[in-house]
């Protein structure tokens, strides 16, 4: 089992320090694809899994989810959340066991789901279909702070509903002077750069574990392609995610590693529970 970086109380209370650092936004990686986001006080969950529940409901199968990083935190210590996402219905994306105990010690968490999915989302969290707030291209949330914006993501493929909303979906998030965009599970596709370089992206979070057809799961960025896409949208850092939590689904970084050099892309390796903490913030007009 791979050590978390800091977990439990260590890592709470990181978040807690980092909270009087004001002029720097911070971004904690929470395994998988999940992220936290902290700005001047406030936070932002990105597609959090922090339970065990893959691994439980696989054990008895023929793809077993046997985990290899330790999990960062429980969820009910994370009681300081004003929003939280789900780029899509995967249960590493949008898992009960982790946003159920997220709302019982958030009542007022705002969560932004793809508008296709929020049926869904509704029933597999006991929620009323209300609660969760429904992204769509083009829409603008903002909300506590933050201003999220969705972008089309395709797990491989790109899939809407009936009313053409998407069902995969990244998120930009505009907040101070920053802007950062997780990409959901996604891969390359026609005109995803041109959606992305009308916004100055100072953080990318993009997955690089590839797409192997013998996992029998739908597949995603492979590190080169995570690599050219941030170089393509001009992000002055990235971070590589959606490795070395499942044991039959992961990659090492090598290729991301490399081609990054290459390219002369900003690039941050993260270990679970780690913190990167972004430049120094210009002064506001």
């Amino acid at each position: 089992m791979i050590e978390a970086f800091l977990k439990d109380e260590l890592f709470l209370e990181d978040v807690r320090q980092a909270s009087e650092d004001t002029t720097r936004f911070h971004c904690w990686w929470l395994g998988q694809s999940g992220f936290l986001i902290q700005w001047r006080g406030k936070h932002l969950l990105f597609d959090p899994y922090l339970s065990d529940s893959l691994t439980k409901k696989y054990a008895e199968t023929d793809k077993p989810h046997v985990r290899m990083t330790e999990r960062v935190v429980a969820p009910h210590y994370l009681d300081f959340i004003q929003v939280a996402t789900s780029s899509h219905n995967h249960t590493d994306h949008l898992d009960a066991e982790t946003m159920i105990p997220l709302f019982e010690v958030n009542p007022d968490l705002e969560l932004i789901v793809p508008e296709a999915n929020r049926d869904f989302v509704a029933e597999r969290l006991k929620i009323d279909r209300t609660k969760p707030r429904g992204m769509k291209l083009g829409r603008r949330i903002p909300i506590s702070g933050f201003e999220v914006h969705g972008v089309p993501a395709a797990h491989e493929a790109m899939e809407t509903d009936a009313e053409g909303n998407h069902k995969f979906m990244g998120f930009v998030v505009r907040f101070g002077p920053w802007t950062v965009y997780h990409s959901g599970d996604t891969i390359l596709y026609d005109g995803i750069e041109v959606l992305l370089k009308k916004w100055s992206i100072d953080l990318a979070l993009l997955p690089i574990n590839g797409r192997r057809p013998e996992r029998r799961v739908a597949g995603n960025l492979w590190g080169h392609e995570a690599t050219q896409l941030a170089y393509d949208i001009g992000a002055r850092m990235v971070i590589p995610c959606h490795y070395e939590m499942f044991q039959f689904n992961t990659e090492t970084p090598d290729a991301f590693t490399g081609a990054c050099r290459s390219l002369g892309q900003p690039f941050h390796l993260l270990r679970a529970g780690e913190r990167w903490s972004s430049p120094v913030a210009a002064p506001e007009a």
